[in-house]
């Protein structure tokens, strides 16, 4: 059985950028004490009653609307009952039959995409805590924050395709603001489920769903070795088996967690707690009307109207922050290849995209140093000073650092003479080689006039005055 080909479906769990839970006002901070943000609600305690979240409920919508789904007016919330420790009520509050959202699609390219099953809401669980020793300990300050969960087709075909659908998912999910898809915190953890079948009948494969999944290359290298680990067994004339796994980082290999569940083993049923969700079109369409750009129409009017790479729209997009921040620096009145340059390989360099509506480093700044570099009052290591104090957080400004860092270029003709005399002195073997029409060789002669200048030479200045002495 060499002719196997691969199936992939992935779950992805994102939490809301909600302030409070889903069904109570209880925060969501990260990072609060253990068990503080907590109420009898999200505790399970008998006798109260779960209020909807309306806030998450938008954050929903715009996560549906940014993956081109179909967003249905009246849904409703069902109990999805099973015993773990983390679940204090016993059940889960979550989507079943009548999810928020269906029928979505995400384009890997022009000629590839990846379609989207459903969107569905519904509330985590809390976390468990085994590093303390022989006792296993419950942090319940996640349960009940509101997620939703986006379930993809059996479309994906690689390990590549899948890291490929879930940069941009995550990437359209930060962009219309629906949450941070912070993964180090947990706020976007993947499901994958994977099976072989011979070439020609795809997704008819026995399949095992590995929960939990915490980073991309995580899911990469877990279907990597879901994919041999199946291709083992069926080559072997064994069956692969219906089951959950985990995926084991220290070991990067998936191992048993229980046998998989089907719908039937959660006793679903329509939460009595809480009405149907009716949402009125003209809500939907006011958020749809709202929603920004696309990343996708970004690029396209960018490549048409200021002639970017396709390589350049995709890295100044992968993020609003970014295409925000190239808008404006076009906007005054930086050529638009050299901001996508600047910002690429200067500004991101120094500030991570989550950090730059904060920042210094601002487009007004970044335009003003590139207005000194064009003025040749600095040179390219003076800028790069400039971006540095800003990102550090100096709010000085370009003109002021200017002064106080001693940036601007040294153009005393003596003293700029003086010191290339100098270098030709001492370093007489590459001045022969300039005299004998090596000109490569004025790198290294410039390059001791620039240290001795504390990089506060003109370069061109220096490498014109150097081959007039070595060359006439």
């Amino acid at each position: 059985m060499t002719n196997l080909e691969i199936t992939v479906g992935l779950e992805v769990h994102a939490q809301l950028a909600t302030q409070t839970k889903l069904f109570c006002r209880c925060e969501c901070t990260f990072g609060a004490p253990q068990n503080t943000q907590v109420c009898p609600v999200c505790l399970g305690h008998p006798g109260v009653l779960p209020v909807l979240n309306r806030k998450a409920v938008d954050y929903g919508i715009q996560a549906a609307l940014a993956l081109d789904m179909e967003i249905h007016p009246s849904s409703k919330f069902d109990r999805k009952n099973y015993f773990y420790p983390d679940l204090p009520k016993g059940y889960q509050i979550s989507q079943f039959d009548e999810p928020i959202a269906t029928k979505g699609k995400i384009a890997l390219s022009a000629a590839r995409e990846i379609r989207i099953h459903r969107l569905h809401l519904e509330e985590d669980a809390g976390k468990n805590i085994h590093d303390r020793g022989p006792f296993g300990l419950v942090d319940f300050n996640r349960a009940g924050t509101p997620l939703a969960e986006i379930v993809s087709e059996p479309d994906i075909e690689s390990a590549e395709e899948a890291k490929a659908y879930l940069t941009e998912l995550k990437n359209r999910l930060r962009w219309v603001g629906a949450g941070d898809c912070d993964m180090e915190k947990g706020n976007l953890r993947v499901d994958v489920n994977i099976s072989l079948a011979p070439k020609g009948k795809r997704a008819t494969g026995t399949r095992a769903e590995i929960k939990n999944v915490n980073s991309f290359s995580s899911v990469v290298s877990a279907i990597q070795y879901e994919e041999k680990r199946q291709k083992k067994i069926l080559e072997a004339g064994e069956s692969v088996v219906l089951e959950t796994r985990t995926w084991d980082e220290a070991t990067q290999t998936t191992r048993t967690m229980r046998s998989k569940e089907e719908a039937d083993d959660y006793r679903y049923f329509p939460e009595p707690d809480l009405p149907r969700l009716e949402i009125d079109p003209e809500h939907i369409a006011s958020l749809r009307q709202n929603l920004p750009e696309s990343p996708t129409e970004i690029r396209l009017r960018w490549e048409n109207e200021l002639k970017l790479s396709e390589k350049d729209t995709l890295m100044l997009t992968s993020e609003r922050a970014i295409a925000l921040f190239f808008e404006s620096a076009i906007e005054r009145g930086i050529p638009p290849n050299e901001a996508s340059k600047w910002i690429q390989n200067g500004v991101l360099a120094r500030v991570a995209p989550t950090e730059l509506m904060d920042s210094e480093l601002t487009p007004d700044f970044l335009a003003e140093v590139l207005r000194l570099l064009d003025g040749r009052k600095i040179n390219r290591q003076g800028a790069g000073a400039l971006l540095d104090a800003a990102a550090n957080g100096d709010s000085s400004g370009p003109e002021n650092l200017l002064e106080s860092l001693g940036l601007e270029l040294q153009d005393d003709a003596t003293e700029l003479d003086a010191a290339c005399d100098r270098a030709i002195e001492n370093m007489p073997s590459a001045a022969q080689d300039v005299r004998e029409g090596k000109e490569k060789a004025v790198g290294a002669l410039m390059g001791l006039v620039m240290k001795e200048s504390g990089g506060r030479a003109d370069p061109a200045i220096v490498r014109q005055l150097l081959l007039t002495k070595l060359q006439g």
